[in-house]
């Protein structure tokens, strides 16, 4: 048995029939064997490693370079995706063996986070990975959305094929990255099948020149559902110059969905607007997104509220060691000595990984199994890591 490193090509006949049968319908027609092809471009820069045994591919899974704001701070994130399994090769722990190499070597060139989809949480804990909220879908109708048809609003409305107007939607999510914590990218030859397969509406909000806000969408049909995917915007104008141009689709679909991050609340949007909002996290198939540290050094120079505290990480494969975090002047300092009168907690990688997102409170983590937290320790690192709602943007 061996792991090597596939190139282009080879994921045609390695990764893809894999990922295919674990994650689509099975068996795959010919046609859909022959679009594997059409990905390749898109898988450009991927790391995808197999686990092989005579010839045949027992498992895959691929690292995608990312871009993630954690606390305010853009840094290169291993996004995990295509992990699959030969049938007849699961639970032979050929999924562990990938994901240590897939993360040394993705570690190693200086991605200091990670993120993924998983297929079973709890699997994905053990290798230090912290839950993060899901982003909501919104239902509405469009004749709840009048009201805004009679404001006159500043700025503007664009509405374009996403073919043609894509530069403006990657600028725009780029601003977004720069902006949102827990907000990620994919990088350019990924992004770019959005605008290649120019299958959707791009709607922008502007003022002036400035794009404010952005959606991506597309009809099912006359007396259907306007499907939008993430609603993005700046401000509140943008949020209802967008809304006021779907308001206009009261003659024409039903209802209107779209995603928006998970503390948004779509109920104080407008007066009298029913709506219907909705996170729902199963197995399999539609689980929470999962992120982790895959350095401390990630956390230096983070902005950082006051609290002075030694984390002692325990049980890990990345994080280990002892470490002084200092948050006294507004930025994260992380180093290797403390005194012994310093408050000291005892963390996992997920548990630390949960505090850097901001999804869990210090006290919590005990609870979970993350750590030995205690109660000094827990006021210092409620300061350092004050609580943040994280936005994953990119569905990978």
């Amino acid at each position: 048995m061996t792991v090597r490193r596939v190139t282009a090509d080879e994921r045609l006949t390695t990764s893809f029939p894999l990922a295919a049968y674990a994650f689509e319908s099975s068996p795959l027609g010919a046609a859909r064997v022959d679009a594997f092809r059409d990905y390749l471009p898109y898988q450009a820069d991927n790391r995808t490693l197999i686990v092989e045994e005579g010839g045949s591919t027992l498992a895959a899974a691929s690292a995608i370079p990312m871009r993630q704001n954690l606390r305010g701070t853009v840094l290169p994130m291993a996004g995990v995706a295509g992990v699959a399994t030969h049938p007849l090769a699961r639970r032979q722990g050929h999924v562990r063996t990938l994901l240590h190499q897939l993360l040394d070597e993705m570690r190693d060139e200086g991605h200091a986070l990670s993120a993924l989809y998983p297929f079973r949480p709890s699997f994905y804990a053990r290798f230090g990975y912290a839950g993060l909220p899901k982003p909501r879908t919104v239902t509405f109708a469009p004749a709840d959305l009048g009201s805004l048809l009679r404001l006159e609003l500043p700025g503007e409305v664009r509405w374009e094929r996403i073919g043609a107007a894509y530069p403006a939607w990657r600028g725009f999510t780029e601003r977004c990255l720069r902006e949102r914590h827990g907000f990620s990218v994919f990088p350019e030859y990924r992004a770019v099948g959005l605008r290649d397969r120019d299958e959707h509406w791009l709607l922008t909000a502007r003022v002036g020149d400035a794009v404010t806000g952005a959606v991506t969408y597309r009809i099912d049909d006359h007396g259907g559902t306007l499907i939008g995917n993430e609603l993005l915007y700046a401000d509140p104008l943008a949020r209802a110059l967008l809304l006021q141009f779907f308001s206009r689709h009261v003659d024409q679909v039903d209802r209107i969905t779209v995603q928006v991050p998970p503390d948004e609340l779509p109920e104080l949007w407008l007066t009298d607007l029913a709506v219907h909002v909705e996170a729902r996290a199963a197995r399999p198939g539609s689980s929470a997104p999962m992120a982790r540290l895959l350095s401390v050094a990630a956390l230096h120079g983070l902005p950082t509220g006051p609290g002075r505290v030694r984390i002692e990480l325990t049980g890990d494969r990345w994080l280990a060691g002892s470490h002084l975090l200092d948050g006294t002047s507004g930025s994260l300092e992380v180093t290797s000595d403390a005194d012994g009168r310093t408050p000291t907690a005892t963390l996992t990688a997920a548990g630390l990984s949960a505090l850097a997102y901001g999804v869990l409170d210090p006290a919590e983590l005990p609870l979970r199994g993350l750590g030995e937290v205690p109660a000094d320790a827990a006021t210092e690192l409620r300061g350092i890591f004050p609580r943040r709602v994280p936005y994953v943007f990119a569905d990978f």
